[in-house]
């Protein structure tokens, strides 16, 4: 508080000099002209400006993109112009008459309103937003006001323990704006590589993949490494800790590590890939609806998600029922009466089946085959071929049964039920 008194002091000292002195009154008179002149600058060229920097409203291309975003800086137009301006009366002021402290102050000013105008009109909401109102305007404010070098310095002199590290207050605070805009910069950059990695139609869906997770690591990775540098830690310990992990990785975490390598493999190979139905030898089965550094994420015909250890793709047998959309064969079961005429059957089945919409005459039609004689009833099967994957088993199965059923009863064949015959011995005479 005593330190906020001596700077309101300061400052209303330096106030009435200027007030006092007829140099600081004319460089005062010298930022009104400049101010002045930037207005009507700004006013005559930024419909120019925005003339030529407005493209058509249908491109797309890069430069049209450019132009668009050099176009929102343009509020910032007047308040750079001023302080350009006043550059250039600073200068001919301390050449002429050996100070400029006032036209100074102006100058900063007028950076801190295009600061503002940034803040207001440029950046967009979200964090650039946050950072601007609660960082950047804090900051110009002081450098308006002459005072960032000395809370620079201040800061720079008090000492924060971290156990055996030292940190400066100014380190931890530079860190901290320095962590946020590279990890915000790094976010903002993998979403941009991503979406570039998964518009390129020559690459598999498995290399697509494991591109977005190396680009992923290698910005995140540089931005660990630069916040690291500009916060002052020497990198060497990085390596330590670096060496650490390897021998924690080697001694307790070999799942983790099997998984990662695993994952790697799965999409370099590409036997398995985003949208494939697999089925495991434990049982689950789905489709692949996301595959990350550790385990793949199955979606069941319920909804259901099933998360499996990458591991258990490569070490397990895995059954692939679906190469991006080709065709699969299922079977409906069926049986008919002793009393039929079993040669008619296939003929009869097989046309019903072809007429359902979905199912495929290539590879193969519909194959009515007899499959056995049991003990009730005579049991036959139809195969058919479809486009996609019955992951319900109710998806194709049930209008098939139907078709079968239908079919059956048009011709006049009966589907039996088992028939029992009960004998009673010793039964009391009637």
């Amino acid at each position: 508080m005593e330190q906020v008194q001596d700077w309101l002091q300061q400052a209303s000292d330096t106030a009435l000099g200027w007030l006092s002195s007829p140099a600081a009154l004319s460089q005062f008179a010298l930022l009104i002209l400049a101010y002045l002149i930037a207005r009507m600058l700004a006013r005559r060229f930024s419909p120019i400006i925005e003339k030529t920097l407005t493209p058509k409203p249908e491109a797309t291309n890069i430069i049209a993109r450019l132009r668009r975003f050099a176009l929102q800086f343009l509020p910032l137009l007047l308040p750079l112009l001023a302080y350009a301006l006043t550059a250039v009366g600073e200068g001919l002021t301390r050449a002429t008459f050996g100070s400029g402290e006032v036209i100074a102050f102006g100058k900063r000013v007028f950076l801190f309103l295009a600061a503002v105008e940034l803040v207001r009109k440029v950046l967009p909401p979200g964090f650039l937003k946050l950072m601007g109102r609660y960082v950047l305007l804090p900051v110009m404010a002081l450098h308006a006001l002459g005072f960032l070098d000395e809370a620079t310095a201040r800061l720079d002199a008090a000492q924060v323990n971290l156990g055996n590290i030292q940190f400066t207050a100014l380190s931890l605070i530079r860190g901290l704006i320095a962590g946020s805009l590279l990890f915000w910069l790094g976010s903002w950059s993998n979403r941009q590589s991503a979406g570039y990695i998964k518009s390129q139609p020559d690459l598999r869906p498995a290399t697509r993949e494991l591109a977005i997770k190396a680009s992923e690591v290698a910005i995140f990775g540089a931005a660990f490494l630069l916040l690291m540098s500009i916060m002052g830690i020497d990198l060497t310990a990085v390596a330590v800790l670096g060496g650490a992990l390897g021998v924690g990785i080697g001694l307790g975490l070999q799942q983790i590590a099997a998984n990662f390598v695993s994952g790697i493999i799965l999409l370099l190979e590409g036997q398995t890939t985003v949208g494939d139905y697999v089925e495991l030898d434990g049982g689950e089965k789905g489709t692949i609806i996301k595959m990350t550094a550790r385990a793949c994420i199955l979606e069941t015909f319920d909804g259901k998600w099933i998360v499996v250890p990458n591991e258990h793709f490569i070490t397990t047998r895995v059954v692939n029922y679906s190469d991006q959309g080709s065709a699969n064969r299922y079977e409906a079961l069926f049986s008919v009466s002793y009393e039929t005429d079993i040669n008619l059957v296939p003929e009869i089945i097989e046309r019903a089946v072809s007429k359902l919409p979905f199912v495929l005459q290539s590879p193969d039609g519909p194959d009515c085959e007899l499959r056995g004689f049991g003990e009730s009833s005579v049991d036959f099967a139809v195969e058919y071929w479809v486009a996609g994957i019955d992951d319900g088993k109710n998806k194709y199965g049930s209008p098939v049964l139907f078709a079968i059923w239908n079919a059956l009863k048009e011709a006049g064949i009966e589907m039996p039920y088992p028939h029992r015959v009960v004998e009673l011995r010793n039964a009391p005479a009637a």
